[in-house]
């Protein structure tokens, strides 16, 4: 059956005469005329049989309708402009990805190692986005996910990459004078905002006595807390994994133990199994599946 959707020219017409609530700048702007705009939304109303716009005199204003409308059709126009530029710029024989993907883990750890998925598949294009909650991969637009474990993935292809275990760290200069497992009570403690319990719980673990483990800076991302530590402004309790490359460098130090538990354990997410997925997925699944058997903090 054929599908009933207003023609092109006119959903262009209509999106930049809402953005710009004048129908002469969006002639300007798509070089057309100011008439040839206003007989496009004409054609566009009759088809909807809706008003859209309001005429008062040589001005116009966006009905109730034509907002809404206005809203959804600029959100399809953009995405399939995204769309359209994403296959632009693919080589003839290349495929792309795109990935969902933790941003805290894409930045410390995901990033720094894709350098090596592409010297193996030069022809594959990794695009990666961020969502910090667990969403619907199915009908999402994207090829896979990397996030945590979560109820919210039932009935997708999960894979075990990494375990969050968490440490500790801090700007070396802490310890100048000889301070270690005993100071870390007087220590500036930074915390994470979505996880205000983590001190406590860590104090519990390890037998580390903290007067008040609650107090301290709150930060949105792991990435904020190392950066903090970093600058000299506590002692951040992160994800062993994001700061292996400072602590080999010397930049952070960790002299206290890691958690005992497992905070969070971090998961490829597929929505159907490897062998049934295209070739490209197939490649980056068992890429970064062997990448998180090479990582040292991976828990049996």
């Amino acid at each position: 059956m054929r599908r009933k959707i207003p023609s092109n020219t006119s959903l262009m017409a209509f999106e930049a005469a809402a953005r710009h609530g004048s129908f002469a700048r969006a002639a300007n702007e798509l070089s057309l005329t100011e008439g040839a705009i206003s007989r496009q939304i004409g054609r566009l109303e009759t088809f909807l049989g809706v008003m859209l716009f309001e005429r008062i005199g040589n001005r116009v204003r966006l009905l109730p309708n034509g907002e809404r409308y206005a809203t959804q059709v600029g959100e399809l126009l953009d995405r399939l402009e995204r769309d359209s530029q994403y296959l632009m710029g693919q080589p003839g024989n290349g495929a792309s990805l795109d990935i969902a993907a933790i941003p805290t883990f894409a930045m410390r750890w995901l990033i720094p190692r894709l350098s090596r998925f592409q010297q193996k598949h030069p022809n594959i294009t990794v695009h990666l986005a961020e969502r910090m909650e667990p969403f619907v991969l199915a009908e999402s637009g994207f090829d896979a996910a990397i996030h945590f474990e979560h109820p919210a993935w039932t009935g997708m292809r999960i894979h075990r990459l990494l375990n969050e275990v968490l440490v500790p760290v801090c700007h070396p200069e802490f310890l100048t004078e000889g301070k270690g497992t005993i100071a870390l009570d007087t220590l500036p403690r930074l915390h994470r905002r979505q996880n205000p319990e983590a001190w406590q719980r860590y104090s519990q673990e390890t037998g580390i006595s903290l007067t008040n483990p609650a107090i301290g800076a709150r930060y949105d991302l792991h990435a904020m807390l190392i950066e903090a530590a970093l600058a000299g402004l506590g002692v951040a309790l992160v994800p062993r994994l994001y700061v292996e490359t400072e602590l080999a460098s010397g930049r952070l130090a960790a002299p206290w133990p890691e958690g005992k538990t497992i905070a969070k354990t971090f998961c490829l997410i597929l929505p159907e199994p490897i062998g049934l997925s295209g070739k490209p997925i197939q490649e980056f699944a068992q890429w970064i599946i062997d990448e998180a058997k090479m990582t040292t903090t991976v828990k049996p």
